[in-house]
């Protein structure tokens, strides 16, 4: 699974082992900066309990040590609507 942006994930040391404290992050972007195999840099926001951003930060973590908790919402189709015709009647001046 390739977090995309808006994902929110559970980072454990399972990802990397610079979080012994796991923490929850909502993925901005995946940067494509070059790593090593399986490994990913990615941009984000670190959420406390509530769901609040408390910190921008960019991690460098293990693709397979992610738990992905919310999928980034489903983007909604564009709906064309038709227009309604202008009316050019001409109107009484005076």
């Amino acid at each position: 699974m390739l977090p995309r942006s808006g994902d929110v994930l559970y980072v454990t040391r399972a990802a990397s082992v610079q979080f012994l404290k796991p923490i929850t992050f909502r993925v901005i972007r995946v940067l494509d900066w070059p790593t090593y195999d399986g490994w990913l840099w990615l941009d984000g926001y670190q959420m406390n309990a509530s769901g609040d951003a408390v910190s921008r930060r960019s991690i460098f973590v293990q693709q397979t040590g992610l738990t992905q908790l919310r999928a980034a919402p489903v983007p909604r189709q564009h709906t064309a609507r038709s227009r309604r015709p202008v009316n050019r009647a001409p109107i009484a001046v005076g």
